[in-house]
């Protein structure tokens, strides 16, 4: 038995440092691993150019002539995207469903012959293709005429909702926003966000939440598509509320009690439905690569929206952008010139060799670089061998431990000694740093605060320009 004890305490998994609660569940877990992913704002807005609707429309507006779901997908897998979140029902209550509870939908227009559904095929879309799929079910209604009414609204709405998560397979997010204001009889609702969410956790309970407030992913506080520097995957729910003002929003909490990293939501056009005078003025590929880094590489998630024209198709010039993206991330992550480096580190937590500095640069995100399990500080230094020219590095921790770091730099040794090239305070699931290029054989992080003993899953470099 003894002998046994001491085998499974050798593993590499057995004995590691205590998690830094809080930390992120199995579905916030999953979700940190899609970091871009696709929303689609497509509906009655798309035939009348609007971008909130009034809710009076005829819904024979409703006419797509070459509805094609698997164009999209194409055109988002060469863009890298891991999820699609389809707006349902936006403002104006037009449902892409024949909903049972609303004759305002699809069943009312003529595509189809009224025996359409927009939901179900780009869901069937998304599995063909292999991606998630996910709804935006609005939770202002300007049509629907028990809006403003309290409980008869609530009932309407968290109906709908059920109809979505019951009729089309597996649901990985559903994104909520505060939407609240006067509906067809002038009133406003209260929204009972307690029973809505725990509709969601008994239906779907894979599926991630978005809103201001969570509870699984909060919005970084702006519609640009840009992470804060310092960002915290800690939040305070009880700081927090949805449709609100809410201090803290874009850096999270460093002493909040849950785990609620950021999405960064943005347009690749400047409207968030299509029009055709923006065809111009499409976001380029320069500048998507942009959002990449100040998204994804500042520990948030880059939730891009790229909305189908009237045809129900992707326009050319969004399908170019999200190709020639695609293309240039993978081509700037391909090669991690760290991989396989010698390491060596200040610490290492109870001298086990299974948390040395190695395993920060063996390209295997399964295994980190602990630092002692006293400190709150400590460096790791990678050595290429021979001079590599670098103008960025990748730092992740293994957040399922918790997040810790809060000021952190970077340098590269210029041959006599170690110059600063990058700094920053918060890590988390990633964090992307981009400086002039340098020719250099030796890469360091000095962790200067933490909220515990450092970890690091992977300290990479790479020639991205």
């Amino acid at each position: 038995m003894m002998a046994m004890f001491l085998f499974a305490a050798m593993q590499p998994g057995a004995m590691e440092p205590e998690p830094l609660p809080p930390v992120p569940s199995p579905r916030q877990l999953a979700w940190h691993k899609w970091e871009t992913y696709a929303f689609v704002h497509f509906g009655m807005n798309t035939f009348t150019g609007r971008e909130w609707g009034q809710g009076t429309e005829d819904p024979a507006l409703f006419n797509p002539t070459d509805f094609d779901p698997d164009q999209w997908m194409a055109a988002f897998k060469a863009a890298g995207l891991k999820t699609v979140i389809l707006t349902a029902k936006h403002h104006d209550g037009f449902c892409l469903w024949p909903s049972r509870l609303t004759k305002h939908s699809v069943a009312s227009s003529p595509w189809r012959g009224g025996k359409g559904d927009v939901v179900r095929e780009v869901a069937d879309a998304c599995r063909r293709a292999g991606l998630r799929f996910g709804v935006y079910l609005s939770p202002w209604d300007r049509h629907e005429p028990t809006y403003g009414q309290g409980e008869p609204y609530n009932d309407f709405y968290v109906g709908q909702l059920t109809e979505l998560l019951t009729q089309y397979g597996p649901i990985a997010e559903v994104w909520f926003d505060g939407a609240c204001a006067e509906g067809p009889n002038g009133k406003k609702q209260v929204y009972d966000w307690e029973r809505i969410r725990a509709t969601v956790r008994k239906l779907q309970p894979k599926a991630v939440m978005f809103s201001d407030a969570g509870p699984d992913v909060r919005w970084i506080g702006n519609e640009s598509g840009v992470a804060n520097e310092t960002n915290w995957c800690l939040l305070e729910p009880s700081r927090m509320s949805v449709g609100q003002p809410n201090p803290g929003q874009t850096e999270g909490h460093p002493d909040g009690s849950a785990w609620v990293p950021g999405e960064c939501d943005v347009s690749i056009r400047p409207g968030w439905f299509y029009h055709g005078e923006e065809d111009d003025k499409v976001k380029t590929p320069d500048q998507l690569v942009e959002l990449y880094f100040l998204s994804v590489g500042r520990n948030a998630s880059l939730l891009l929206n790229v909305p189908p024209d009237r045809r129900g198709r992707l326009a050319d010039p969004d399908v170019a952008s999200l190709q020639e993206f695609g293309r240039r991330i993978r081509r700037m992550f391909r090669t991690n010139l760290l991989r396989g480096a010698a390491a060596k580190a200040s610490s290492v937590w109870r001298d086990r060799e299974s948390f040395g500095p190695d395993k920060a640069v063996d390209g295997d995100t399964s295994t980190y670089w602990a630092a002692g399990e006293r400190t709150r500080s400590g460096w790791l230094e990678a050595d290429m061998g021979r001079e590599r020219e670098i103008d960025c590095v990748e730092i992740r921790e293994p957040i399922r431990l918790g997040q810790r770091i809060s000021r952190f730099t970077v340098a590269v040794w210029d041959g006599n000694a170690w110059k600063t090239v990058a700094e920053g305070t918060t890590v988390g699931a990633k964090r992307l740093l981009r400086f002039d290029p340098v020719r250099t054989s030796k890469v360091r992080l000095d962790v200067l605060e933490a909220r515990g003993c450092p970890l690091i899953q992977d300290l990479r470099a790479y020639r991205t320009r």
